[in-house]
C-alpha cells in the first residue's frame, strides 16, 4: 500500500486490549505515533492528542507498537465506527473554512506532544516549559 502518513483514506487503530478509534489526523513522533480522534476540536488538542509508541512498521496494514492500524472499513465492516465518521464527516461540513489547516494542526499537536508522550523530545519551540 502505502506509507502511513501519506495515505489519505480514513484509518483506524486498533489496540491490543481490542478498543478502536479512529484517527482524523496523525504525526510521526518520537518513534510512535500521534493522533487525534474526531470531534477533538469539541475538546481540544491538549485532552484529544494520543500517543502511540511505536515502532511504526508496514505498509498497510500497519503496526505502530502492539496497535494495527488499518484503512476505516478494511476487512471488515466497524459499523460504529462508521457511523462515528460519517458523524464527524457532517461535522466538518458544518465547520468548513473554522477548520484549522493541516500546518496549525501540526503545530498543536506538537505543542502537546511531550506531554502526551511522556517524553521530553519536543522541540524546544513547541515546548510548554518556562
Amino acid at each position: 500500500m502505502a506509507d502511513l502518513f501519506s495515505v489519505t483514506a480514513p484509518l483506524a487503530i486498533r489496540f491490543p486490549d481490542g478498543s478502536r478509534q479512529i484517527m482524523v489526523e496523525r504525526l510521526p513522533y518520537a518513534d510512535g505515533l500521534l493522533f487525534l480522534a474526531p470531534f477533538w476540536t469539541d475538546i481540544g488538542v491538549a485532552d484529544a492528542l494520543r500517543f502511540v509508541p511505536g515502532p511504526i512498521r508496514g505498509e498497510g496494514p500497519w503496526k505502530v507498537g502492539e496497535a494495527v492500524v488499518t484503512v476505516l472499513a478494511c476487512h471488515g465492516t466497524d459499523a460504529e465506527l462508521a457511523n462515528e465518521y460519517s458523524c464527524w464527516q457532517s461535522q466538518l461540513l458544518q465547520m468548513a473554512e473554522a477548520y484549522p489547516q493541516r500546518e496549525e494542526i501540526e503545530k498543536l499537536m506538537k505543542t502537546h506532544a511531550g506531554g502526551v508522550a511522556n517524553l521530553d523530545l519536543c522541540d524546544p519551540r513547541f515546548s510548554n516549559k518556562d
